[in-house]
């Protein structure tokens, strides 16, 4: 038993130190001699004057390095900023489609009765240009030179067909003076059909002589025509000879120009200066058409976000559809008279074989149908075979 100071021994010495500080090392803190005989208590070997070295440090195991994180981007993200921006885009275009939506006039334009044509493949739209004056003002009366007649009638009557199949669309113009059986009337020119039933009785009359059911229909006014030739800039024209009708208060020189609503108007109402009357009257119908929807369609209209809408206000304030009308089916009528501008699309009239035909009872001249082949024409259509376009005259 060895003494230490203090009073301190083997004995007495409280085996039990502070746990933070090894006995040893407590006992060279205090001044005292290290204990020979416990060399492994402070983990090292002993110096050659008994005291302990420093401890030896044991081994670790290399740690592998703790994968960096990426900095946290502060801010909108890309992708975030991409959502938001598509959200706004889409909710824009609902926004656009009910606003245009609500602007559309609908009205029960088609009939529903016994012994209607059945449905066939493709769309067959009835496009028809009326010359009522009742929504006009006596100053737009005398600005159009539309004149006072009372009634309604139809200075234009188209028959499109918008194939299945995904083909050419093809414009049929129907001449208003056309010699047809009206129901519940007797026979008639086809514009008379108009001017007794409105809409639905013409409708009615162009299903039971072509036998080919009417999808859809639509309807543009005096004022209203004008008004989308003006949303649009006007139209170019190219006309190889003069044009000069007093009924129709123009007077257009040859060659290219642009018209604006008024003369646009005289244009395709004119048909007393030309000597096929309503014949040549649905060609220029048809050229012009062509030409109106070529310049809606041009980046001057369709990149001018003003121009544009321009040009959709005026068109759903002109035009008044039937009653199942939706806006799709508006893009299938725009995209396809859309086709129809340059060479494209096939353009003709109902096959003729008497432009003066006389009927007799006071009806005056009238265009008969060439019975044949109309039938063959109307036919093509209801089977949505491909139609040959007529050869160019002239």
């Amino acid at each position: 038993m060895s003494q230490w100071p203090n009073g301190w021994d083997d004995e007495t010495q409280p085996r039990g130190t502070p746990p933070h500080v090894p006995e040893p090392t407590q006992r060279l803190r205090r001044g005292y001699p290290p204990r020979v005989d416990e060399p492994t208590r402070v983990g090292g070997p002993l110096f050659e004057d008994g005291y302990p070295g420093r401890p030896t440090p044991r081994p670790t195991r290399p740690s592998a390095p703790r994968p960096m994180r990426p900095p946290r981007r502060r801010g909108w993200s890309f992708r975030r900023g991409l959502t938001l921006i598509l959200i706004m885009l889409l909710t824009a275009a609902v926004g656009m489609y009910l606003w245009a939506d609500s602007k559309v006039q609908r009205f029960d334009a088609l009939p529903d009765y016994e012994g209607r044509p059945a449905d066939t493949p493709g769309t067959n739209w009835l496009l028809v240009g009326s010359d009522s004056r009742e929504d006009l003002t006596r100053s737009e009366r005398r600005r159009l030179h539309t004149g006072s007649a009372d009634g309604k009638r139809t200075d234009t009557i188209m028959l499109l067909h918008i194939p299945e199949s995904g083909g050419e669309p093809v414009l049929v113009s129907l001449p208003r003076d056309s010699y047809v059986a009206i129901p519940g009337r007797r026979k008639n020119k086809l514009n008379a059909a108009f001017a007794f039933g409105g809409a639905p009785l013409l409708a009615r009359t162009v299903e039971q002589a072509t036998d080919i059911r009417i999808d859809r229909y639509a309807e543009i006014g005096f004022g209203g025509f004008a008004q989308v030739v003006d949303a649009v800039g006007g139209v170019e024209l190219c006309p190889k000879k003069p044009i000069k009708d007093t009924k129709a208060h123009i007077d257009i020189p040859a060659g290219c120009q642009t018209l604006d609503g008024v003369t646009a108007l005289g244009y395709v109402r004119a048909r007393y200066f030309d000597p096929r009357g309503d014949l040549g009257r649905v060609e220029r119908q048809q050229e012009f058409m062509a030409a109106l929807m070529d310049k809606a369609t041009s980046p001057g209209v369709m990149a001018n976000p003003l121009a544009l809408k321009r040009f959709a206000d005026a068109s759903l304030a002109a035009v008044a559809f039937d009653q199942d009308f939706k806006l799709w089916h508006g893009w299938g009528l725009f995209r396809a008279m859309k086709s129809m501008s340059g060479d494209g699309g096939i353009k003709l009239t109902v096959p003729i074989s008497d432009p003066g035909f006389n009927p007799g009872g006071g009806i005056g001249s009238a265009v008969l149908w060439d019975k044949r082949a109309a039938g063959e024409l109307f036919e093509a259509l209801r089977e949505d075979r491909p139609v040959t376009a007529p050869p160019k005259t002239g």
